[in-house]
């Protein structure tokens, strides 16, 4: 991403499931970290530990649909109402409230792609 210059314009990681150094690394060049219904899964132990972690004003929150159903509907299709479960899951994760992330997984979305 370095050599492409990625940092000059900044993005989203869509669907996130990389380590934290690659999440990091990835906010260091400007981007936004995106999770879908994977963080949902129990076997994401590591992409769990780095939704705990990424800042929330760094974090966005997907679908990915019609792939990748969080549980309690994971191997049906996706659609973009169950967004929530993946906003709980992050919620529970931090131990906050879930509105907290709703709003600045919201904020962010309207920040990054600068609509009104």
């Amino acid at each position: 991403m370095r050599e492409e210059r990625a940092g000059e314009v900044g993005g989203v990681m869509h669907c996130f499931t990389e380590s934290w150094d690659v999440a990091q690394g990835a906010m260091d060049l400007g981007f936004y970290i995106s999770f879908s219904g994977i963080v949902t899964f129990k076997n994401a132990l590591g992409l769990k530990d780095v939704a705990r972690r990424v800042p929330l004003e760094r974090m966005l929150i997907e679908t990915d649909a019609p792939y990748l159903a969080p549980v309690p509907f994971r191997g049906k299709t996706n659609e973009p109402g169950l967004v929530k479960y993946v906003a709980e899951e992050i919620a529970r994760l931090r131990d906050i409230p879930l509105d907290q992330v709703a709003s600045a997984t919201t904020s962010n979305f309207f920040r990054l792609f600068k609509t009104t």
